[in-house]
């Protein structure tokens, strides 16, 4: 089963940007779609964004859309989550997740209980 490792997190006032980065181990990271989730304190764990296999489609939380962009490198099994403009509802602990299924549309990409694997999270704050 796939390992995941993200880094990038930090303290950024807002406005500004983060590239959070997420490292697989394995030989099969190109047979998951893989997806970014946070959670703020006293929060549910929300979607914010996933990519296909492929890198041929991306999908985005509303909150987020115009802002973050999502890619991948298969080559290198990395996920990565460009920031841009950065607003302080954003902090939370970010996590990369795998998803093993063919998923059609956001709304299997947004379902946490569709990802196998999950990373341990970096912290991403905002300052106002």
């Amino acid at each position: 089963q796939v390992q995941l490792a993200e880094s990038g997190g930090g303290l950024v006032q807002a406005g500004g940007s983060l590239r959070l980065s997420c490292a697989a181990s394995g030989r099969t990271f190109s047979s998951y779609a893989m997806g970014w989730f946070r959670q703020a304190p006293g929060k549910e764990r929300e979607f914010v964004s996933a990519v296909s296999r492929s890198n041929g489609y991306t999908y985005y939380a509303d909150s987020v859309k115009g802002r973050f962009t999502i890619s991948r490198d298969n080559a290198k099994n990395t996920v990565y989550l460009q920031m841009n403009s950065l607003k302080p509802e954003d902090t939370a602990v970010y996590y990369c997740a795998a998803n093993p299924r063919y998923c059609v549309g956001l709304g299997c990409y947004e379902k946490k209980n569709e990802y196998i694997a999950w990373g341990q999270g970096t912290q991403v704050t905002v300052s106002s």
